[in-house]
């Protein structure tokens, strides 16, 4: 369940999916499905964070099995009251250490979510979970933000990414404890409704140390889900890591 090393979703999960519309758009959901999908392959695909069933409710349509874990049972709520949410296996808890039942070709935890992990000692403990319940020369795919640490300037921590006229949102970094708060407001005719996240920031090279210390190495890196390289002016990542074969 989720403790004071974990951001829970429970406060948002009323308005979760009208917040983050974009994200559901086709747009944005087809290329994370195709990809997953070819990952999976015949097997099984195993969700971290799987929230309100964004990405798990077509991946599910591809026939790809999914089950999820996720620390917000109100979050899960949400996806049980769309087509197809009753039908996903979700495991109620933390997913640095809870366990989904089988073994999977897939794990994934997309849109930032392995960052909702508050300390390093949890990201890492993900990283063996996910061995744990992987299959050999399973997968497991992570899309995380690159820290935008260039333009902040020296003694300044805030930097605002969304004003619009459903409201704002603003990250509040600590680089030295390497973390990063990311505080929202929305605006509807109800009032406003607001919202903070805390989590550790990765880096790219961080995660492939976790992986490594969890027996699975780099197979893959893009820059978007459309498999574009991963440059220096890249704002965000698709990280592949595989599990050996023996």
């Amino acid at each position: 369940m989720p403790d004071d090393e974990s951001t829970s979703f429970d406060p948002v999960a009323d308005f979760y999916d009208e917040s983050t519309a974009h994200m559901y758009d086709d747009s944005v959901v087809t290329p994370v499905v195709d990809l997953l999908a070819e990952l999976a392959a015949s097997g099984r695909a195993l969700e971290l964070g799987i929230g309100t069933g964004r990405i798990a409710l077509p991946l599910a349509l591809r026939r790809v099995p999914v089950s999820g874990i996720d620390a917000s049972s109100r979050m899960v709520e949400r996806m049980r009251e769309k087509p197809g949410g009753s039908d996903i296996p979700v495991v109620i808890g933390d997913f640095a250490t809870a366990s989904a039942e089988g073994e999977f070709s897939l794990a994934y935890a997309v849109f930032n979510a392995i960052w909702n992990l508050r300390t390093q000692e949890k990201q890492v403990a993900c990283f063996q979970n996910v061995a744990r319940h992987l299959e050999p020369g399973g997968h497991f795919v992570i899309e995380l933000f690159v820290p935008d640490l260039l333009n902040i300037s020296p003694g300044h921590t805030i930097k605002p990414f969304r004003v619009d006229s459903s409201g704002m949102s603003f990250d509040v970094y600590d680089v030295v404890g390497q973390r990063l708060t990311s505080h929202h407001f929305w605006m509807d005719r109800q009032g406003m409704k607001s919202f903070a996240s805390e989590g550790r920031y990765v880096w790219p090279a961080e995660l492939d140390l976790m992986a490594r210390l969890a027996g699975m190495r780099l197979s893959d890196r893009w820059g978007c889900w459309r498999r574009e390289p991963f440059t220096e002016s890249s704002r965000s990542h698709i990280s592949v890591y595989a599990k050996p074969l023996s």
